[in-house]
């Protein structure tokens, strides 16, 4: 069945025709300025109990649903490597995806993933911002002030904003081998003003993989990936990062994250703490309930801090 797979280069969107290309660009600047523990996550314990099998293969806990935001493009790029022109740390990002009943990995599943550059903007929404307001404020540092605060924008939550221009960097859908395993390349994201560092993430099943893509089916999953602190703080000193200065969320601070470790989207992260410019690799096991259909339209997430009433600059993507 893999043959009925399209291959990544020359390859359409799904439902549009875009142009293909891609150039991997690092980043610049002085490498290795934060000394933090690069790797303590990558041999963690499992961030819940493991549930046996027959065949005694540990199995996830169902990962946490979460919202679709509004900067989702149902014509992504069919590729591995979604960089394109953009600066920025190399990240690779390692997904599994399992049924969180059998344990059985799910082959063939189309994932999308999408994130803003390191300056905090969304392809196909650039005239808008691209994700929150237009930068202003101090560079990050080791104590953001950035609290989600208001409503999110029209559109914004759950709901849907039309792009406003034809770019699609920083997005892509690949699909999942036999071992339900799947490989992306792109940079580390950056951030807006009332969100923290993440990446958008759905897991389609039951469709069909043609030479336009993947038609049919439904969306059996749509999270979000985040990054701990330490990681984000290395990355902030950094360029093209630390000319962002858009004011800061924290992952404590933020209201889409369920604040609940890796089952609610949180990565292993592996990388070297002098030389984090030389590239980050990322990893998560996504369990999910292939029968179910999850496409984050409904919202998700604990969502704001009651006491976030007024400003409208927040956004929920």
């Amino acid at each position: 069945m893999d043959s009925e797979v399209p291959e990544e280069k020359g390859q359409l969107a799904r439902r549009t025709v875009l142009v293909a290309g891609g150039v991997a660009v690092t980043a610049v600047g002085a490498a290795g300025a934060l000394s933090v523990s690069a790797s303590a996550q990558e041999n963690a314990p499992y961030p819940h109990p493991p549930k046996g099998t027959a065949s005694g293969e540990a199995c996830y806990t169902l990962t946490s649903e979460l919202t679709e935001g509004p900067y989702y493009i149902d014509a992504d790029k069919i590729r591995r490597d979604v960089t394109e022109d953009q600066e920025g740390i190399p990240l690779t990002l390692d997904l599994k995806v399992i049924d969180a009943d059998t344990c059985r990995p799910l082959r063939n599943a189309a994932v999308d993933i999408w994130h803003c550059n390191a300056t905090g903007v969304y392809s196909g929404y650039e005239a808008g911002g691209g994700g929150g307001p237009a930068p202003t404020g101090a560079p990050p540092s080791g104590t953001p002030t950035g609290t989600p605060t208001g409503g999110p924008p029209p559109g914004g939550g759950g709901g849907h904003q039309e792009p406003t221009d034809d770019d699609r960097f920083l997005r892509g859908t690949w699909h999942t081998d036999r071992h339900g395993q799947v490989t992306f390349r792109t940079v580390f994201p950056g951030w807006y003003q009332g969100r923290c560092v993440h990446i958008h993430v759905k897991v389609h099943v039951d469709g069909e993989w043609t030479d336009a893509g993947y038609e049919g089916g439904h969306t059996c999953h749509t999270g979000q990936l985040f990054f701990d602190e330490k990681s984000v703080l290395a990355t902030a000193v950094l360029e093209p990062y630390v000319s962002n200065t858009a004011t800061r969320t924290t992952l404590t601070e933020d209201g889409i994250y369920p604040q609940n470790g890796h089952e609610g989207g949180l990565l292993y992260l592996k990388y070297d703490r002098r030389r984090i410019a030389r590239g980050v690799r990322g990893r998560l096991t996504l369990a999910v309930a292939p029968d179910e259909t999850n496409d984050g339209e409904g919202g998700g997430g604990p969502g704001p801090s009651p006491s976030a009433s007024a400003s409208p600059s927040a956004t929920t993507g």
